[in-house]
């Protein structure tokens, strides 16, 4: 269900937030893996309280909007479910390194693929699995 109790956000803002976490991603995979422990926190601040509560964002965003680049609206709510997925993955990663598992890289690859679709070609694929998802199955009473 396509969330409207939360602002909408700005493209070109998302954009530049998959950006970031590609490049912690690339860190984390090639440097030091604790650096994925701020996607935790921005993946759980952003996915779970909102974009409007986090307050990178509110600096993101107050950037892009004085400069003029700030994209198109969007709806928050598939963005919020993305930002939940990297929660989860980002925190399998740190969990599984924390515990000496070679496996932490396969999530940290996938975020590294997923946010580069996102900021390169503004493709969300979780955003499209959300949108699926609540084509397939209304929630009841829609």
């Amino acid at each position: 269900m396509l969330r409207f109790d939360v602002p909408l956000v700005w493209s070109n803002v998302i954009r530049w937030e998959a950006f970031i976490n590609h490049v912690v991603c690339w860190i984390a995979l090639l440097l030091w893996p604790w650096a994925l422990a701020l996607l935790v926190i921005q993946g759980f601040v952003r996915g779970f309280i909102g974009h409007h509560r986090c307050p990178l964002h509110l600096v993101w965003k107050r950037l892009f909007e004085a400069s003029g680049r700030a994209g198109k609206k969007e709806n928050a709510g598939a963005k919020m479910f993305a930002n939940k997925i990297l929660f989860i993955a980002s925190s399998v990663a740190l969990v599984l390194f924390a515990l000496g598992s070679p496996l932490w890289q396969i999530p940290c690859i996938a975020l590294i693929v997923f946010s580069f679709l996102e900021w390169a070609f503004s493709f969300c694929a979780a955003c499209w699995v959300y949108g699926a998802w609540y084509q397939r199955f209304p929630p009841k009473g829609a």
